[in-house]
């Protein structure tokens, strides 16, 4: 029991970094994000986790939030997200990526914790890789252009008080 204890606290140190899938490594990965305030961003549309096509509105402030529906860190950004103002204003439009997920953990994961908006599968990190190399969740937020105002990565508990703007 004692030498599962200083395993159990190096699991929880690493908070999502790590895939679901993977075994914790003892070395935190070095948190790279490959999109940078000002570029615009690559992607003007997805598939969501219905199969329907969704294109970044023109008229709107984004929300890209790319995450995983295990991690810890990404279900208390979402949950605070939905009891957020942010949820309610017209003049946004939030899209959620989730990494190696696929559209039926998607829509599982949506029903759980009721989200209204756009889900989309990402199985082999097609689309998380052109943003970051590890950590989720990330927030990536959008002007009305589509060029990036901030990037967060959202593993600390307040990080929807950094996305209020």
């Amino acid at each position: 029991m004692k030498k599962l204890l200083p395993l159990a606290l190096v699991a929880t140190l690493f908070g999502c970094a790590q895939t679901e899938n993977n075994q914790v490594t003892y070395q935190k990965p070095n948190y790279e994000t490959y999109i940078t305030q000002g570029q615009t961003f690559p992607i003007t549309q997805f598939t969501n986790a219905q199969g329907e096509l969704v294109a970044l509105a023109e008229d709107k402030r984004k929300l890209v939030l790319l995450f995983a529906t295990w991690c810890s860190d990404s279900q208390r950004f979402v949950k605070q997200l939905m009891a957020s103002p942010l949820i309610a204003d017209p003049d946004l439009q939030i899209i959620a990526i989730g990494r190696e997920e696929n559209a039926q953990s998607l829509v599982n994961f949506s029903e759980k914790f009721a989200t209204n908006f756009t889900m989309v599968a990402d199985p082999n990190r097609q689309i998380y890789s052109q943003f970051a190399n590890a950590g989720v969740p990330r927030i990536i937020l959008l002007d009305n252009q589509n060029r990036v105002v901030s990037t967060l990565i959202g593993e600390a508990p307040n990080t929807i008080e950094k996305v209020l703007w």
